[in-house]
């Protein structure tokens, strides 16, 4: 199954380093490719340093594409982290 979406960041200092060790948490496990998308740039979700990179920021939309058998558990368990400034 593959799954596409876009989220947008909603907590004050965009993807630091607190969301990026939150996201790969989530996803520590996980049988699923995840794949974040920012400014024409792609990276694995999995990796906090490749989160840190893409420099996002507050307000920015992200595209999530999530590939594998439960891609929809965790394309949720995204969508609430995001929403959920990432319990900041």
């Amino acid at each position: 199954m593959k799954l596409t979406r876009k989220v947008r960041i909603k907590n004050a200092l965009g993807l630091h380093a607190r969301p990026a060790t939150v996201i790969a948490r989530l996803l520590q496990g996980t049988s699923s490719s995840v794949a974040f998308t920012y400014r024409n740039e792609t990276i694995n979700a999995k990796s906090i340093m490749s989160i840190l990179m893409l420099a996002a920021t507050k307000n920015s939309y992200i595209t999530v594409d999530i590939e594998g058998e439960d891609a929809m558990e965790i394309m949720e368990r995204i969508v609430d982290a995001f929403e959920n400034q990432f319990g900041e």
